[in-house]
C-alpha cells in the first residue's frame, strides 16, 4: 500500500503498509499537506509553514496575518491564503505576489456568506499554474506569477482545480469542469453524478475521481469514478457505505498521477483506499478527527 498522509487537528497521521498509524505534529491543528523536491510540507494552526529536510520537520515561516489555505510545489512552493492571497514560500519564510493582488476581476470576487474569498486551490501543468479562488474562478499564470488570466466563469462556483495531460479540471458546484485549451473554453461533465455539486478532484490513471453531494450542507454525497477523457461517471459503491452525510471536501480525496493508488478521508473520521483506481475500496482508518487533508505518496 502506498503512504497516505492524513491532515487532521490532532496532528499528521500517516497510514503505513500494515496498517499501523504514526503520528506526527501530534497536538498541533494539521490543516495542509503536500510535498514537493522530495520533502513533505504542512501548515499548521492556520499560519505556521513547515517543512522536512532529510526526514526533519522544521518551520519555514509564517503568512503574517493571513491565514493560510492550501500548498503547491509550481516553479516554487506556493502558498494560497485568506482574503483571496497568494505567497512564494521559501526556506527562509515567505513574500505576497503582489501581482495576484491585482489580477483582472478581482473586484468581483464574492462568498455566498458576505466575507472575503480565500483562495482555495492550486495546480500546475509544465509552465502553466492555476490558482482557484472560492468564489472568483481559476486564473492562470505562465510567466511565474508576473501575469494573471482569468479562465472559466467566476459563477461556476470553483472548489478544487488540477490538472493532468494538459488538461485542466474543476470540481464545481454544477459538476466536473474540463478545459483542453488551458482554460480558454470548459466543458460541464454531469452524466452519472446523483447530485451534481462537487468538491474534491483526483486524476488517477486513466480515471477521474469526484466527490459530489445535494449542496454545500452535503446530503447524498458520494464519490464517483469516470473515464479522464470523457463520458459520464459511475458511483463508487463496493466496499463504501451507502453514502456520506457532509461532502468529501476539497483535497481529501486524492491519488498519484500514475494510478496506483487512491485514498479519501471524511469528516467523521473515516478513511477509505483504492487499489484499482476506485472500481473498489477498503476501509482504512476510523475514529480519527475530522479529516482535512489526504496526500497519497507512492
Amino acid at each position: 500500500m502506498a503512504h497516505v498522509l492524513i491532515a487532521a487537528r490532532d496532528g499528521l497521521h500517516e497510514l503505513e503498509a500494515r496498517g499501523t498509524i504514526a503520528v506526527e505534529h501530534a497536538g498541533r491543528d494539521v490543516t495542509h499537506i503536500t510535498s514537493g523536491g522530495g520533502e513533505r510540507w504542512a501548515i499548521l494552526d492556520g499560519s505556521e509553514i513547515w517543512r522536512t529536510t532529510e526526514g526533519e520537520w522544521r518551520h519555514v515561516g509564517d503568512l503574517g496575518d493571513a491565514r493560510a489555505t492550501c500548498l503547491a510545489d509550481t516553479w516554487e512552493m506556493l502558498a494560497g491564503a485568506s482574503e483571496a492571497r497568494l505567497f512564494r514560500v521559501t526556506d527562509v519564510g515567505a513574500g505576497p505576489i503582489d501581482a495576484f493582488d491585482r489580477a483582472e476581476g478581482r473586484s468581483t470576487w464574492y462568498t455566498p456568506w458576505g466575507g472575503p474569498p480565500d483562495t482555495r486551490s492550486i495546480s500546475e501543468w509544465d509552465d502553466d499554474v492555476y490558482v482557484n479562488v472560492h468564489v472568483g474562478g481559476i486564473l492562470r499564470t505562465d510567466d511565474r506569477g508576473a501575469s494573471w488570466t482569468p479562465t472559466i466563469d467566476i459563477d461556476a462556483d470553483v472548489h478544487q482545480v488540477t490538472t493532468a495531460e494538459g488538461m485542466v479540471l474543476a470540481a464545481c458546484a454544477g459538476g466536473l469542469a474540463t478545459s483542453l485549451d488551458r482554460g480558454a473554453t470548459w466543458t460541464f461533465r454531469t452524466d452519472g453524478l446523483e447530485a451534481p455539486y462537487s468538491r474534491a478532484v483526483a486524476v488517477c490513471g486513466e480515471a477521474v475521481l469526484v466527490s459530489a453531494s445535494n449542496g454545500p450542507r452535503g446530503g447524498h454525497a458520494a464519490v464517483y469514478r469516470g473515464d479522464l477523457k470523457g463520458g459520464g461517471f459511475e458511483r463508487c459503491r463496493d466496499g463504501l457505505p451507502e453514502s456520506f452525510d457532509d461532502n468529501v471536501d476539497s483535497y481529501c480525496l486524492d491519488a498519484p498521477p500514475d494510478g496506483s493508488f487512491a485514498a479519501f478521508g471524511t469528516s467523521d473520521g473515516l478513511v477509505f483506499g483504492s487499489e484499482d483506481a476506485g472500481s473498489s475500496w477498503t476501509e482504512l482508518a476510523s475514529a480519527l478527527p475530522p479529516v482535512r487533508r489526504v496526500l497519497v505518496l507512492p
